[in-house]
C-alpha cells in the first residue's frame, strides 16, 4: 500500500497516486455540452481521492458523436468545461479527457451525416449504413485529433487520452473485420495501422511538453475475424514507438464482445427498460427475447482483475519497448478492492483505471488508503450499464437512494444476476 499512495510522474505531469478514473461513459452531457451532473460527478470522484479522473469519450467532430449525452470537441463549450477543470484541480486531482470518433457506431440522427468507417458497408449492431473515408477525409481527421489536444489544454486537461480500441474507428482501420480497403490504409498490418500512426504523430505534435498523452488499446477484440493477442502486441509496439506516456491496456468491441470489456452480464431487461422506444424500438423489442438477447451480447463470467492474465503476456511482450519510449503500461478491469490494488501494484503495474467503484462509491480510494482490505461492495449486475445508454451512468444503489423508483422486474433482474456474479467468483476462487 506504501507504492499505491506515492506520487507518479506521468510525462509532464504528476498524479497524487496510483489510481485514475477510467473512461467509462458517464452520458450526463445534454445536446452534447457539459451539465452540472456531469461535474459534480467528477468532483465528486476527484475528491474521493483518485490521482486523476478522466472524462469518457469526447468526439473530436460532431461526424464522431454516437450519443446526445456525449460531448465533441468545440469552442463554445470551452467555459464549462474550464469550470469542471477547475474544479477538479480544487479537488487535488488532474484532469484528462478521452478523445475518440466512433466511426460506424452512430446515426444519422446523432451525428447529422451518413456514419463513416475504414469501409462501406451496413453495421448492424447500430443499424446503419456507413460509406468509406476517402483519404482526404482521414487527413483531416488526424489534424481535428491534433486540435483537440490544444483545444483540451484550452479547457484546462492535463491529459488526453486517445481511444484506439473497442471497435471505434481507429480500430475499425486496424481491424481486418472492418478494414477492407485496397489503397495505402487497408491490407497490409503497416497500412491497417496507419491511421492510428498518422493520429499519434499528430496528437504527440500538439501535445507538446505540457499535455500528458495516453492510449487506450485493445490485448484482442474477443471476436470473429477481430484481432488477436499476437496483432495487438504488434499494435501496442506501434503505439509505444510514439513515445506516448501511457498505454491502457484493454479488450473487446462495443458491437460484438461488450461484455468483455464490462465483465460479467449485461442486464437485458434494464437495458430494454430505459431505452428510447422511438429511436430504437427494434433493439427493445429484440432485448426483452431472452434467447436473442443472449446472443447479442454473451455473458462473461466476472471475475476480479479479468484482464490481468493477458495484460502480464503484454507487460513481457513489451518490456523493451517501454523501457525506450518510456511509456507506462496501465492495467484496467475488475478493481474492487483494496487487495485487488495491492495485486496490481505486486505485478509490476505502475497506474491502474477503475470505473465500477468509483460509480457506487466515488470516496472508494479514501476507504482503501484507510483500511488495506476494504472492498466496494459493488455485486456487478452491470445495472449501471444498461442504464447508462439511455439515462445516465449510476448504481441502483444511489438511485433508490435518490428516491428514484426501480421496477420490480428491475430488481428481480439485478438480484438474479448480483447471484450469478456471486456464484463465479466463488467458484473461481475455489478453483484456484
Amino acid at each position: 500500500m506504501n507504492k499505491l499512495f506515492t506520487p507518479f510522474q506521468l510525462g509532464p505531469i504528476t498524479l497524487r497516486n496510483r489510481i485514475i478514473r477510467s473512461a467509462a461513459f458517464e452520458n450526463m452531457a445534454r445536446a452534447n455540452a457539459p451539465t452540472k451532473e456531469l461535474q459534480d460527478y467528477h468532483v465528486s470522484v476527484a475528491r474521493g481521492g483518485v490521482g486523476m479522473t478522466t472524462v469518457a469519450y469526447c468526439a473530436v467532430d460532431l461526424s464522431g458523436v454516437s450519443f446526445d449525452g456525449q460531448l465533441y470537441v468545440r469552442p463554445e463549450i470551452i467555459p464549462d468545461m474550464k469550470k469542471m477543470t477547475e474544479a477538479i484541480h480544487a479537488e487535488g486531482a488532474k484532469a484528462s479527457i478521452q478523445l475518440g470518433h466512433c466511426g460506424n457506431m452512430t446515426h444519422f440522427y446523432t451525428c447529422h451525416c451518413m456514419p463513416v468507417s475504414a469501409d462501406t458497408w451496413f453495421n448492424l449492431y447500430s443499424p446503419t449504413i456507413h460509406r468509406r473515408l476517402k483519404v482526404e477525409e482521414i487527413k483531416n481527421l488526424v489534424k481535428k485529433f491534433g486540435e483537440a489536444v490544444d483545444w483540451a489544454r484550452e479547457c484546462g486537461f492535463d491529459c488526453v487520452e486517445i481511444h484506439a480500441g473497442h471497435a471505434y474507428l481507429i480500430s475499425q482501420f486496424i481491424g481486418r473485420r472492418t478494414n477492407h480497403r485496397h489503397d495505402q490504409y487497408g491490407g497490409s498490418f503497416e497500412n491497417r495501422v496507419r491511421f492510428m500512426n498518422e493520429v499519434l504523430d499528430e496528437v504527440m505534435l500538439h501535445a507538446k511538453d505540457d499535455i500528458a498523452v495516453v492510449v487506450k488499446t485493445n490485448m484482442w477484440d474477443d471476436c470473429w475475424k477481430g484481432v488477436s493477442i499476437e496483432e495487438g502486441i504488434q499494435v501496442a509496439k506501434e503505439i509505444a514507438k510514439h513515445k506516448v506516456h501511457g498505454i491502457v491496456l484493454s479488450g473487446g468491441t462495443v458491437s460484438r464482445s461488450p461484455m468483455t470489456i464490462l465483465g460479467g452480464a449485461m442486464p437485458h431487461k434494464t437495458l430494454a427498460h430505459y431505452m428510447n422506444m422511438k429511436s430504437f424500438w427494434w433493439l427493445k423489442a429484440a432485448l426483452n427475447i431472452p434467447g436473442v438477447a443472449a446472443v447479442m451480447t454473451p455473458t462473461v463470467p466476472f471475475k476480479e482483475l479479468y484482464f490481468m492474465d493477458k495484460a502480464k503476456i503484454f507487460q513481457e511482450q513489451l518490456s523493451n519497448d517501454l523501457k525506450q519510449s518510456q511509456t507506462t503500461l496501465i492495467y484496467v478491469g475488475g478493481v474492487q478492492s483494496g487487495d485487488n490494488c495491492q495485486q496490481i501494484m505486486d505485478e509490476g503495474f505502475e497506474l491502474f483505471q477503475i470505473a465500477h467503484v468509483l460509480i457506487k462509491d466515488p470516496d472508494f480510494v479514501k476507504h482503501v488508503q484507510k483500511n488495506p482490505h476494504y472492498h466496494a461492495g459493488c455485486k456487478r449486475s452491470n445495472y449501471c450499464v444498461g442504464r447508462m445508454y439511455s439515462k445516465d451512468m449510476k448504481c441502483h444503489e444511489c438511485v433508490e437512494r435518490d428516491g428514484e423508483v426501480i421496477a420490480p422486474r428491475i430488481k428481480r433482474e439485478i438480484a438474479a444476476l448480483e447471484a450469478d456474479a456471486k456464484a463465479s467468483i466463488e467458484k473461481q476462487r475455489h478453483n484456484f
